[in-house]
């Protein structure tokens, strides 16, 4: 991990006052832009040449002569060859000059990898860099592993095939799109050799995907992405906020459920099973009932960062889960840093965190805000690592 003192001699450098918000153009890069633009911060976005149309010229800032922003939200965009070229000596120098604060989200650690983000990345990060690696599944002190530390739900893993005595999700990742899912069901074991047998001739998984598969229960249920975020800054109120929810949309998955079920039987005996491949969000609020639960579970995630991932859990978090018939939360994933279905809160917000803060709250204008704090109260060592 790279050193603290490195980070924060970096930081001594800055001008504060002309600070700017920077991101990895993808993922929740949008909410995060519309955030720190709302503000008061000029935003940078890091984009793969090919794929930086939406940042560069489609969503690009335009101001009047006096800096009030007209339309748009990205300021300066900087286009490279690859999205890990943001890696490279000279272009953290530029972005250190330029006074960026860095935002991470998970397309920033899916293309540059996690021991790069945590040896080599010298640019001030907001929020929890050590905490990024608990999202990598499989390593010895993931997600997983925490959820267990904390006592909190999550869906009962199978340790091996043979083991499927019920409906149970196969977590893998995607053989040809990379940071894509492979997911499938099995309900036995005969199912799980059939289906896998299928995906593998497909090409949709590898196959030794089971080195690197999770295999848990399936919980049948509606699901809610918890959108939470995290003040170390805060005095008064409480430091747990709940901005949003949302839940995903899935293709094939969703296409798939829409047929009739006479429908997607025949199309599962031909060979034909759908994919979890996340193409969007929508946003969703609890019944009141729950929010009780759902603060519970923040609180003591929060609890167990603080106490295994020193200094824990910086901003915004997100607690993925799945409610069953009982009303019983399942965790079932969690991001330890904005989430990705967050772009659905920007600009308008979300009823929860616009109830909180009596205006239209996003996680990105929040995470903003929180900068804004520090950096009047002279407090930005707190929120950096």
């Amino acid at each position: 991990m790279i050193s603290r003192d490195e980070v924060l001699g970096n930081l001594e450098k800055y001008n504060l006052k002309e600070a700017k918000v920077g991101v990895i153009a993808s993922h929740s890069a949008l909410d995060t832009c519309d955030g720190a633009v709302s503000e008061g911060f000029r935003t940078v976005a890091v984009c793969q040449q090919g794929r930086d149309a939406t940042f560069s010229k489609y969503f690009r800032a335009q101001r009047d002569p006096q800096g009030n922003l007209i339309r748009g939200v990205v300021d300066e965009p900087v286009v490279l060859d690859k999205f890990n070229s943001i890696l490279k000596p000279e272009v953290q120098r530029n972005l250190m000059d330029n006074n960026v604060l860095f935002v991470p989200n998970r397309s920033f650690v899916s293309y540059c990898g996690i021991d790069a983000v945590e040896n080599d990345f010298a640019v001030p990060m907001v929020g929890s860099r050590n905490l990024l690696r608990s999202e990598e599944r499989g390593d010895e002190r993931d997600y997983y592993w925490l959820l267990e530390q904390a006592g909190m739900p999550f869906p009962k893993k199978v340790e091996k095939p043979e083991d499927i005595d019920g409906l149970t999700i196969i977590k893998v990742h995607h053989k040809v799109k990379k940071l894509e899912r492979g997911f499938f069901t099995a309900k036995d074991y005969d199912q799980f050799v059939e289906k896998s047998n299928e995906l593998i001739a497909q090409g949709v998984i590898e196959e030794n995907f089971l080195e690197h598969a999770r295999m848990e229960q399936y919980i049948i249920g509606p699901v809610f992405n918890l959108d939470f975020f995290y003040s170390p800054l805060e005095e008064k109120g409480e430091k747990i906020e709940l901005l949003g929810i949302d839940w995903r949309f899935e293709s094939s998955l969703d296409g798939y459920c829409r047929l009739p079920g006479k429908q997607q039987v025949e199309l599962e005996e031909d060979g034909i099973i759908p994919e979890y491949t996340v193409c969007g969000h929508n946003s969703a609020t609890l019944r009141e009932s729950l929010l009780d639960k759902a603060f519970g579970l923040a609180e003591k995630y929060v609890a167990a960062t603080k106490k295994f991932y020193d200094p824990g859990i910086i901003g915004p978090f997100c607690l993925q889960t799945c409610v069953d018939k009982d009303l019983n939360f399942y965790i079932y994933d969690v991001a330890p840093r904005i989430g990705g279905g967050t772009n659905v809160h920007m600009s308008v917000g979300h009823p929860y965190g616009n109830t909180l803060w009596r205006t239209n709250m996003s996680s990105g204008r929040r995470l903003s805000m929180e900068i804004r704090k520090a950096i009047e109260q002279e407090r930005v060592e707190e929120i950096i690592t």
